[in-house]
């Protein structure tokens, strides 16, 4: 009898030690049931029906602890035990093969004993994709078209995500995050931030569980369908952000952009002094310099005189940035011979111009008014652009519609920069890895995002579940919102790179 079976290590589930498992136990040992390698079972699993982008709860209990998928239906089910509900499920059904979502164990039920075979390893993939160095190395070489289950063709990155109800402004950001080597890297390997500590109770790092499987999802060669649902990545947002951004009402992409950053920055340990993945991708720094204005009301002699005190002389400080913002000239809407309305159009070079050194710009609080200037010190291995289309007052969003153009590679900054920091800077031109677009009306309308694809060169216009590639001038022609530009050099540079 001994022949015919193996003895393993126990390794029991939560709630193994009274469902009857079928194994014998003795001195601490399992012996493998001789039905686990032959179920007779499996040719009733349903790929087609699996979709674990889903919170990981009970259909019926809606509890998250010990949750199994039924591999011929799809649903999760709680427990495995004589009363449970994925016991009552394959006796009410006859679905017999159960997926532990946690400890990624196949069981047949309601025999209860564990299944082993390979052939099974593909489920287990889609469910928790893992992804070597050398996978990972080879990501941005290469453009190898892959066949999901359901028979699309897919690139790997270039996924469409779904939109659940309103949350698109989101879906770009993440899309366009997915889309950065250094940080989608990082992400992808769970090594790189599983041992990150966090203060007990800190909910915050859930964010960067949430994100890195989603990463690992989107880049997964070997997916049973070409979309993914952000919704664990989504829920995750609505948590940690105390429901600033929701799935169901419509959110601004800088807005949560913003946030989203921070948000990561904080959770892997960053701090004001200490770099992160997000510092190192994103951080520059630059001058600002400073004038305080008499009130505009008080008599001339008076604001000469205010104007000739310390208090008013032009004062520099040091800042650091993760994105610049780009603000749009006051948008004339002119209409032509057929009383049609023409769209203006500026230069990227011109909206650049707020950080030569010299431009300057009237910002006011509700005390006081201030000129200010900029600078650029520092340039980062990625460079984010926000370009300031939407104008909030008491009563309503504006959003000015006009274009921005913008050349697709060979962007170079260098004249933005300190004499000193052009000594220093080698490289300081960009590229265009990913434009965020924003269609229609500014509390309404609706987010698409360009995404260059490093393997083939070829750039993507994704919107939603809908992917297509696009050629290069037709981006110009879009009102480009957020914008990711990449420097020209290696990405190993940002290994090296130290956030400030």
């Amino acid at each position: 009898m001994v022949s015919l079976k193996r003895e393993r290590e126990v390794d029991v589930d939560d709630d193994d030690s009274d469902d009857g498992v079928a194994a014998k136990i003795g001195r601490g040992r399992v012996v493998e049931d001789r039905r686990s390698r032959h179920c007779p079972y499996l040719d009733t699993i349903n790929r087609s029906v699996l979709d674990f982008d889903f919170e990981k709860l009970c259909s019926i209990s809606l509890s998250h602890i010990n949750v199994y998928a039924c591999l011929i239906c799809g649903k999760y089910f709680q427990g495995r035990g004589l009363k449970s509900h994925a016991y009552t499920h394959s006796v009410q059904f006859t679905h017999h093969v159960f997926l532990n979502l946690h400890t990624l164990k196949f069981y047949c039920l309601p025999d209860n004993y564990e299944i082993i075979d390979s052939s099974l390893e593909d489920i287990t993939y889609v469910l928790k994709p893992t992804f070597t160095k050398q996978h990972i190395a080879g990501l941005d070489k290469q453009g190898k078209l892959y066949r999901a289950y359901d028979g699309t063709t897919y690139l790997p990155g270039i996924v469409g995500l779904n939109n659940i109800k309103a949350n698109d402004y989101a879906n770009v950001v993440l899309q366009a995050f997915s889309n950065v080597p250094p940080l989608r890297n990082y992400f992808l390997e769970e090594e790189n931030y599983r041992g990150i500590r966090r203060p007990p109770g800190d909910i915050m790092f859930l964010l960067v569980q949430r994100f890195g499987e989603l990463m690992r999802k989107l880049w997964n060669p070997r997916n049973f369908k070409a979309h993914v649902s952000p919704h664990e990545m989504l829920q995750a947002v609505v948590l940690c952000s105390k429901k600033n951004f929701q799935i169901t009402k419509q959110g601004d992409a800088v807005d949560f952009m913003t946030w989203f950053l921070n948000a990561l920055h904080g959770a892997l340990g960053g701090t004001k002094k200490k770099s992160s993945i997000i510092t190192k991708a994103f951080q520059g720094s630059m001058r600002i310099f400073s004038k305080k204005l008499p009130h505009p009301d008080l008599p001339q002699e008076e604001k000469e005189a205010l104007l000739m005190t310390e208090e008013y002389q032009e004062q520099m400080s040091e800042s650091t940035f993760l994105f610049l913002t780009l603000d749009l000239p006051t948008a004339p809407l002119y209409k032509d011979e057929k009383e049609q309305l023409i769209i203006p159009q500026v230069p990227l070079f011109n909206i650049l111009g707020k950080f030569n050194g010299s431009t300057e710009k009237e910002y006011k609080t509700y005390k006081e008014n201030f000129l200010k200037r900029f600078q650029l010190t520092k340039l980062p291995p990625y460079l984010i652009f926000c370009i300031k289309r939407f104008t909030k007052n008491n009563f309503f969003v504006e959003k000015n519609p006009t274009i921005v153009n913008f050349p697709i590679t060979n962007v170079d900054l260098r004249e933005y920069l300190t004499e000193e920091a052009q000594a220093t800077e080698k490289n300081t031109t960009y590229d265009l890895v990913a434009n965020i677009v924003h269609d229609g009306k500014p509390t309404e309308g609706a987010y698409r995002i360009h995404v260059l694809h490093h393997g083939t060169g070829k750039w993507y216009e994704m919107q939603d579940l809908q992917v297509i590639d696009i050629l290069p001038q037709m981006i110009t022609l879009s009102e480009a919102y957020i914008q990711i530009w990449k420097r020209q050099e290696s990405d190993n540079d940002t290994n090296n790179h130290t956030g400030v």
